[in-house]
């Protein structure tokens, strides 16, 4: 796990008092950067971030609660090829 030196007031868990645990380089050189914005900015981009992961996760559910369908679709679509029954895409451009 590679951690980065930031800034004390994020409050997130460290290592030691100034490496907060968890966090890529990178991840670590992005906030630097945001953390010298105005706090307009930086909440801006905060919602952003969030917003983004809430909308990742939003999506991991619906697929895992549809897994089963998926997976059914997808062996049909499977099937159908295998039967001769479907088409090159190219032909359908």
């Amino acid at each position: 796990m590679t951690t980065e030196t930031t800034p004390r007031s994020w409050g997130a868990p460290r290592e030691s008092s100034d490496t907060i645990v968890g966090m890529t380089t990178l991840l670590g050189k992005a906030l630097e950067k945001v953390g010298v914005l105005p706090e307009d900015e930086q909440d801006a981009i905060a919602s952003q971030i969030l917003d983004a992961l809430a909308d990742e996760e939003a999506w991991k559910r619906r697929f895992a609660e549809k897994r089963d369908r998926i997976r059914k679709l997808a062996q049909d679509a499977l099937d159908e090829d295998e039967r001769g029954e479907t088409r090159p895409l190219d032909d359908l451009l």
